[in-house]
């Protein structure tokens, strides 16, 4: 009887050790196309949050993408000088994203709205992202 209880808790270990083992699934690396759009994704979740540091981390240093941030942060900047509110909104639609080595585009469709002092400033585009691999990740250049 004790090794019939002993031989069950130990299949019942060994079980639960092979399916921890197993991670619920297969992991597989990220696609390139996968961390291209992360990226987008990310970049234009910070600037709603006005992060614009981590907004300039998802851009090549010196890029137009990275000034286009820079400006973006001096209007916000300067309507705080006559508001205590502003908002920043994008929403990022990607239809398409083409890879070619280590430099990709993206065709997607950004609408935003920023709101400050009762004023507000939208637009919607149909426009191209250009991003280039630096290293592992991606970056909007």
């Amino acid at each position: 009887m004790k090794r019939k209880v002993f031989l069950v808790i130990l299949f019942l270990m060994l079980a639960t050790f092979l399916s921890g083992c197993s991670g619920g699934g297969i992991v597989t690396p990220a696609t390139d196309e996968a961390k291209i759009k992360s990226v987008i994704y990310e970049y234009f979740l910070a600037l709603n949050d006005q992060n614009w540091s981590k907004a300039k981390s998802y851009c090549v240093y010196g890029s137009d993408q990275y000034y286009a941030v820079c400006q973006a942060e001096d209007l916000v900047n300067t309507a705080y000088s006559f508001c205590n509110q502003v908002t920043v909104n994008f929403v990022v639609n990607i239809i398409d994203v083409s890879i070619s080595g280590s430099y990709s585009q993206v065709h997607s469709y950004v609408s935003y709205l920023i709101t400050y002092c009762g004023y507000y400033e939208a637009d919607e585009v149909d426009s191209y992202l250009d991003l280039q691999k630096v290293g592992n990740s991606w970056k909007l250049y």
